[in-house]
Parts: structure tokens; C-alpha cells; sequence
């Protein structure tokens, strides 16, 4: 759970990050930002700040805010139906740098800090580091985890349609949708 006032902390901290990078935002779309804490009440250890441009059902466009070593938890996005594969995404990173893990080979010595406590559901260390103007794709129903680097990183997301709900977590715990308390 996350409180209403650390919720608009967090909008307000990613709005000043993307103002840092020049991407513009209408006052309708800084208003929309999701400030995900995933139910752990670590937010500035495991979290994500979105923004959703798009969704539909045949694409999806974001973007995603980290703060300083953020990390987004291991998920993947699994088959829907026989239509639908799962999500594949597209990260591009605008700003800052992230280290993305998917499922290959592991990496050794790797440049993420995993959460301390939360280390066994961290599962794939394929490690993918992206700097502003490089990109990966991410097919369906894979395994993977992501972090910003010391500064925080702003990533673009292209994909198809994204149905958050049905995104499957390592950690049991994790609640995709915020459950923010008012105080």
C-alpha cells in the first residue's frame, strides 16, 4: 500500500524527471501518471511511475519513470488466449541508464542491486544494459526484471496491448494494481 501523500510525491518527482529530459507532458497526461508500488510499501526501492499514452487492443505506447536504482520486480506477461501470445514490448531508453535481466545465459558480476530480502525472486540475470537511443524487445511470456542506474531512467515502452492485471509475478506477494490510503 501506498499513502495519497507519497503517491503525489512520487508524480510530482517523476514529472520533474521527465521535464529534465524534455519530454512534454499535457496537464491531462501528468494527471494520469500511476505511481505502482506493487503492494510491498518499498516504493523507492521497488516501484515504477507510468504514464500510458495508448492501449488498445492491438497496441500499447508508455512511458515508464524510475527513480535512482528503482527496480521494476520479475514478471512476465503470459498468454491470454489462442489470439494472444502475451505482451511484447519494445523498452527504448530516453534517459539515463537501465539494466534489463531476461532469461539467457546469466550474466556474472551484474550492475543491478537486487532489493535486499526480496533476492529469491529474482530468477534471470541475462543482463541487458540500455543507454539513451538503445532498445530491446522483450517477446511474450518471458521472464524479466529492470532497474535504473544511479541517476533514474526514463524508458519508452511500445507494445501490444498491455493488460497489467494478467501480468504473472515472481514474488506472490506483489499487487500489480495500487491500493492507495488516504492520510
Amino acid at each position: 500500500m501506498i499513502t495519497r501523500s507519497q503517491y503525489e510525491e512520487a508524480k510530482r518527482r517523476a514529472i520533474e524527471m521527465l521535464e529534465k529530459a524534455c519530454i512534454v507532458l499535457t496537464e491531462e497526461e501528468k494527471n494520469r501518471i500511476e505511481v505502482a508500488d506493487f503492494g510491498l510499501g518499498d516504493l523507492y526501492n521497488i516501484g515504477l511511475q507510468i504514464i500510458t499514452y495508448i492501449n488498445t487492443d492491438r497496441y500499447c505506447a508508455k512511458e515508464l519513470i524510475l527513480f535512482p536504482r528503482q527496480t521494476c520486480p520479475e514478471h512476465r506477461h503470459p498468454p491470454i488466449d489462442e489470439k494472444n501470445p502475451g505482451k511484447q514490448e519494445t523498452f527504448r531508453c530516453r534517459w539515463g541508464e537501465v539494466y534489463l535481466y531476461v532469461e539467457g545465459p546469466p550474466t556474472p558480476n551484474i550492475k543491478a542491486k537486487i532489493p535486499k530480502g526480496r533476492e529469491k525472486y529474482f530468477t534471470v540475470f541475462h543482463e541487458i544494459v540500455l543507454k539513451p537511443g538503445e532498445q530491446y524487445t522483450i517477446p511474450p511470456n518471458t521472464l524479466h526484471w529492470f532497474q535504473a542506474g544511479d541517476q533514474g531512467a526514463i524508458v519508452s515502452e511500445f507494445s501490444s496491448t498491455s493488460i497489467d492485471e494478467k501480468d504473472i509475478f515472481t514474488d506472490p506477494n506483489i499487487k500489480r494494481i495500487p491500493e492507495i490510503v488516504e492520510d
